[in-house]
């Protein structure tokens, strides 16, 4: 395995916003188990929350190796993370797993985007992390069982689901600007004259962002809810 402090610090930046993307994923999803209404719905999302942990843990083994202190990796993100999360509060179960499937997913499309530019050992990591887990089956089958229940929810839900995905990218540029080593890892590594200054990377973020809405309709279609 990699050793030492010389690492990519863009790749230290990757590793340390997952795992606090991941710590925080496991709080979330803790909470929901506890809100479930049934028990098989406790059950799944209880597990569900033991593979986010273990997944934190994997990703804090590999900042040790790699020489950083996850504690230092994981500080620049609590604040943008934790703010994303305090403006997208949900006030419903089903908007939580909403939350969950629509907001993960995106972030799942960034950092297998971003680990397909890092080493071949992070690489196979954060592919490992963001594996399916049945999470989406879950949370899709839930939602359209409910909708089956109540139709007039797929509006509400939608319009939710389409707030969730602004919300993230907007926070995801915001974090590049702030970290413009984690900027050059997403740009692709293109270091011209203009990318010296910062312009190009952020130009190359926001373009890479854009496109992380393609899976969006998809995960939509899946709940049962509208575009």
């Amino acid at each position: 395995m990699t050793q030492g402090p010389s690492a990519d610090p863009g790749v230290i930046d990757l590793l340390g916003l997952l795992a606090y993307a991941e710590l925080g994923s496991f709080f979330r999803l803790a909470d929901d188990a506890g809100l479930a209404p049934t028990l098989r719905a406790k059950g799944q999302l209880a597990a569900l929350a033991a593979t986010e942990q273990a997944h934190y843990q994997a990703l804090r083994d590999r900042l040790e190796e790699l020489g950083a202190d996850p504690e230092e990796a994981m500080a620049p993100f609590v604040a943008p993370l934790d703010a994303w999360q305090e403006r997208t509060e949900p006030q419903s179960w089903l908007e939580s797993l909403v939350k969950t499937y629509v907001g993960d997913g995106i972030a799942g499309d960034f950092y297998a985007r971003v680990a397909g530019l890092a080493d071949d050992e992070t690489r196979v990591l954060v592919e490992g992390v963001l594996a399916e887990t049945g999470r989406a089956e879950f949370v899709a089958e839930t939602v359209r069982g409910a909708l089956e229940e109540d139709p007039k929810l797929s509006g509400r839900l939608s319009l939710w689901a389409r707030r969730l995905v602004g919300e993230a990218l907007s926070q995801a540029q915001a974090v590049a600007v702030q970290r413009p080593e984690l900027a050059k890892l997403l740009a692709g590594g293109d270091r011209g004259a203009e990318s010296s200054s910062g312009v190009g990377d952020l130009a190359a973020v926001s373009r890479m962002f854009a496109s992380l809405t393609e899976g969006h309709s998809g995960r939509l279609r899946a709940m049962g809810l509208a575009d």
